[in-house]
């Protein structure tokens, strides 16, 4: 949280997004990519000595940075010159960049040149936090010396309610493309707001595909017997529904920003915490569930649950949150949205199909290394070795149903699951089983790899 608060700035009244990663490291979680949607928002600029300066990221925070450009003694330029590489002649300039008042600078880059080489300021400072530059002086010389501040005709503005484009974009959604993740909360832009609808379909599917889970968030003024009709609205459907799961009601928690007076957040960030803790402590086969799933940070919800609610709710695939007198504020509900009874799906918990997605990116990565290699039996044996041996160990670990190996996994690849026809093609394919209910009921993972070269 220290980092978010860093790069960040911490929490912000007007955005939902840092007290959804609040509750998330509040509650276990250990990392956290965010991408920043600024919806229409400009950067701040300053004049520091010829040296044009702008912000490293759009928003009325900048308006606040300060610069001061200091020269160093003459005796010792020409000396710092040669020793930074630099051909500059001597022209050399320390930079410190700060916010609010003048005081403590944030950040201090020293030994900086206008002219060619390894020190110049606009490639030092893709490393600062604070600023980039967006000019070097014209024609190239020495920023005067002195502290220079953001003036009237440089000042940014906040950007305005986010709509759908901004979280579909590749500014959004599609930022995550080239991330690693496999857990997905999408905070509203107020505290108190709701998603576009639309948003939700879009990162459901985005989600399928990179092997992730969605946590759908409520709108704050929903109450148990509408959550069926407004998850209805959302058109989730199909198989990516295996992907997502949606948590009722909102948490209420202590607001720092408002002297600790109390305030209704989405659920999200607080649950993948929580998941993450479970994953930490049990294992991604254990539901994210019960009363070791406490949410810490929360004093209640924003609607009381019942045994009625979780039982008219949970055969939907609606997952409730309950408060108990001893144990507090917990989840209470692992479905997927494809969780309905009716719907009598493979997938319907959350740990069963997390497991499979775990299992899926895990044996894709291990199974890198046949690309260059013949497909041939010989090949087969190995993928069975190294494969049955991962699946082993998470045996041992108590991830599958089953007394004996046989009972709770297996691992087929040989001439039954890649024919002539696949290896013509370079392709060899894996079947890989497990057991999530018990003994004999085995949920099937296929993984195609390509190879490089064909067995002839």
């Amino acid at each position: 949280m220290a980092e978010f608060d860093q790069v960040f700035g911490g929490l912000w009244r007007e955005s939902g997004l840092p007290y959804a990663i609040r509750d998330f490291y509040l509650n276990g979680g250990s990392t956290a990519l965010v991408v920043r949607v600024a919806g229409g928002a400009d950067l701040a600029r300053l004049d520091a000595g010829g040296l044009q300066l702008k912000a490293s990221g759009p928003g009325s925070w900048g308006n606040r940075l300060w610069a001061k450009v200091v020269h160093p003694e003459s005796g010792h330029a020409e000396e710092l010159s040669h020793g930074s590489g630099d051909s500059g002649g001597g022209e050399l300039f320390h930079l410190k960049i700060g916010e609010g008042e003048e005081d403590t600078p944030r950040e201090e880059f020293l030994n900086l040149t206008v002219a060619d080489g390894p020190r110049r300021v606009d490639t030092v400072l893709q490393a600062s936090q604070l600023v980039r530059v967006e000019r070097l002086p014209q024609p190239l010389a020495l920023p005067t010396k002195g502290v220079y501040r953001v003036c009237k005709a440089g000042m940014a503005k906040d950007g305005e309610k986010l709509t759908a484009p901004d979280y579909q974009g590749q500014g959004g959604i599609g930022a995550l493309a080239t991330g690693d993740f496999n857990l997905l909360c999408l905070p509203p832009s107020d505290p108190g707001g709701v998603l576009p609808p639309e948003v939700w379909s879009d990162a459901l599917e985005f989600c399928h595909q990179r092997r992730a889970m969605l946590l759908v968030d409520p709108p704050p003024t929903l109450v148990p017997r509408d959550a069926s009709t407004w998850l209805g609205k959302l058109a989730l459907s199909g198989p990516a529904t295996r992907n997502g799961v949606f948590y009722l009601p909102r948490i209420r928690a202590a607001d720092p920003l408002r002297e600790g007076a109390i305030g209704e957040f989405v659920p999200s960030g607080a649950i993948a915490g929580v998941m993450a803790r479970t994953d930490a402590t049990r294992g991604v086969w254990k539901a994210p569930a019960g009363v070791d799933a406490g949410i810490l940070g929360a004093v209640g919800l924003s609607h009381p649950m019942t045994d009625g609610d979780s039982d008219d709710l949970n055969p939907q695939g609606i997952n409730c949150l309950r408060t108990f007198p001893q144990a507090g504020s917990v989840v209470w509900g692992a479905r997927t949205l494809r969780g309905a009874d009716t719907l009598a799906d493979e997938y319907k918990y959350v740990p069963v199909r997390r497991l499979a997605l775990f299992l899926e990116e895990s044996l894709k990565r291990g199974t890198q290394w046949v690309v260059f290699e013949p497909n041939d039996e010989r090949l087969w044996s190995q993928i069975r070795t190294s494969l049955g041996a991962f699946m082993q160990d998470l045996f041992r670990q108590g991830a599958f149903q089953g007394q004996t190996p046989r009972d709770a996994y297996f691992v087929a690849c040989d001439a039954e699951t890649t024919t002539q026809y696949d290896i013509d093609r370079g392709i060899v394919n894996i079947r890989v089983g497990f057991a999530p209910l018990k003994p004999a009921e085995f949920v099937v993972i296929a993984i195609q790899q390509k190879t490089a070269e064909a067995a002839g």
